[in-house]
């Protein structure tokens, strides 16, 4: 006959597994930074849409239009970022989402994310984020009264290609860990 853990043990051990309800805020103020982030992408899409329709001088021009639309990209890719991280880290760290399996709306991935995933969607969120702030520096090159910061665009390339590298390691650390659990 098994040894029964004494009363404390077993107290202690159910406090800790409780703990895990200290996180449930945290995902709360996500939800408040994705509405923070709605609220920046409505302002700039109030901004932007309609300098398009004027396209003179000291207006929108194509390459204004495209920088603009990347911005909303970007903020569209830390949204979904903040959803992927608000689901996922909810569902791994304190409860199940208690929805439908088969609703229409519920995304494929809701559920099967685990902590390897998240750390892949995460990084691969940031490197595109990261990609479009890159390709803004970019187009800004040789534009008139936009100074050329050479500093600053060498140290963004350095950090994007750092955030790329981070990726990639993470990856293979993530497949060599899922070959080694199979033997």
């Amino acid at each position: 006959m098994a040894d029964k853990k004494p009363w404390a043990e077993v107290q202690f051990e159910r406090s800790l597994f409780r703990a895990r309800w200290l996180m449930a805020p945290f995902y709360l103020g996500l939800v408040l930074a994705l509405i923070m982030l709605l609220v920046v992408f409505v302002r700039e899409l109030i901004y932007y849409v309609p300098q398009a329709f004027v396209m003179g001088e000291g207006h929108m021009k194509s390459d204004g239009a495209i920088l603009a639309i990347l911005s909303l990209v970007d903020l569209s890719l830390a949204g979904n970022l903040l959803l992927i991280v608000i689901y996922s880290g909810y569902e791994n760290f304190v409860s199940k989402l208690d929805l439908d399996e088969n609703h229409v709306d519920r995304p494929p991935w809701m559920g099967t994310v685990d902590f390897s995933g998240l750390k892949m969607k995460l990084i691969a969120s940031i490197v595109a984020i990261s990609a479009i702030y890159l390709l803004k520096s970019f187009m800004n090159i040789g534009k008139p009264g936009v100074p050329l910061d050479e500093a600053g665009l060498m140290w963004a390339v350095v950090i994007h290609l750092t955030f790329v590298a981070s990726g990639v390691l993470l990856a293979v650390m993530d497949w060599v860990a899922a070959k080694t659990d199979k033997h």
